[in-house]
C-alpha cells in the first residue's frame, strides 16, 4: 500500500525544499588540505562547496565569479596572502562573510584578519566541529574565534592591539638567526656566523615559529618575507 504523507511531512518537506544552502569557496594553498575541507563540509547539512582555490588571487576571482555565502580561508598563501585576499574579497562582495582558517595562532595573524573583515578565526589544529559553527555564526552575523585563542586572549598571552610589526615579537638575537633561514643558510651555518651551536640555533627556530605562530620552516620564510622582515 501507498504510504500518504501527512500535513505536517508535507510541510517539513517544503522547508527543507525552500532553505537555501550555505555555499562555501574553500581556499589553501594544499591540496589535501582543500579535498579533505570541501569532503568536511559536504557532508554537513544546508551546507555545499561549489569551489577551491589555491592562491590568494584564485581565491578573490574564484568569489567574485561564484559569489559565495562564505569563504574558508587559509592565511599563508603564494600570490596574494590570505589577509589581503580577505580585504579584497570583502571590499567587492560585502555580504560574503569570510572565516579565516589557519595554522597561525599569533595576536598578529588573529588581529589582522579580524580587522581585515574576517568574521571568524577557526585554528587548523581545532577539533573538526569548531568550522560549522564558525560558519554558521557568521551566516547569522556573530563571530566565532576559536575557544583556544579566547583562552589565551583571557590569560594575556596574546595582546589586544596590534604591534607595529610581527618581528617586533623577536628578540634580536632572533632576529639574527631568522635572517639567516630566510638567506637559505643552515642552522650550521647561522651558528657559525653567530657563534652559536647548531643545537642552540635549532632552540631558537622553534622559540621564532612559535612566537610567530607558523608550523613549519616553508612557512616561517614565507611569513618572513610576506611581513618584510627589516634588515640588519
Amino acid at each position: 500500500m501507498k504510504s500518504q504523507l501527512t500535513r505536517s511531512d508535507n510541510e517539513a518537506l517544503n522547508c527543507m525544499k525552500t532553505v537555501p544552502l550555505i555555499r562555501i569557496l574553500v581556499v589553501d594553498d594544499h591540496s589535501v588540505v582543500r579535498d579533505g575541507l570541501a569532503s568536511i563540509l559536504d557532508r554537513e547539512d544546508g551546507m555545499r562547496v561549489v569551489g577551491c582555490a589555491a592562491t590568494g588571487e584564485e581565491a578573490v576571482g574564484a568569489a567574485q565569479r561564484l559569489k559565495p555565502e562564505i569563504v574558508v580561508m587559509d592565511l599563508v598563501l603564494p600570490e596574494l596572502n590570505g589577509i589581503d585576499a580577505t580585504r579584497l574579497i570583502i571590499q567587492a562582495l560585502p555580504r560574503t562573510h569570510v572565516i579565516a582558517y589557519s595554522a597561525c595562532h599569533g595576536s598578529e595573524h588573529v588581529n589582522r584578519a579580524l580587522r581585515a573583515g574576517a568574521h571568524g578565526y577557526v585554528l587548523k589544529s581545532a577539533v573538526v566541529a569548531e568550522l560549522p559553527l564558525a560558519i554558521n555564526a557568521a551566516i547569522a552575523g556573530n563571530q566565532f574565534v576559536s575557544p583556544a585563542i579566547m583562552a589565551q586572549m583571557a590569560k594575556g598571552v596574546l595582546g589586544t592591539d596590534i604591534p607595529r610589526s610581527p618581528f617586533d615579537l623577536l628578540s634580536a638575537r632572533e632576529r639574527e638567526v631568522l635572517r639567516g633561514i630566510v638567506t637559505g643558510s643552515t642552522s650550521s651555518d647561522i651558528g657559525l656566523h653567530l657563534s652559536l651551536s647548531r643545537k642552540t640555533v635549532d632552540t631558537y627556530r622553534g622559540r621564532i615559529m612559535t612566537k610567530l605562530g607558523v608550523a613549519n620552516r616553508s612557512n616561517l620564510i614565507r611569513f618572513a618575507l610576506e611581513f618584510e622582515l627589516p634588515k640588519a
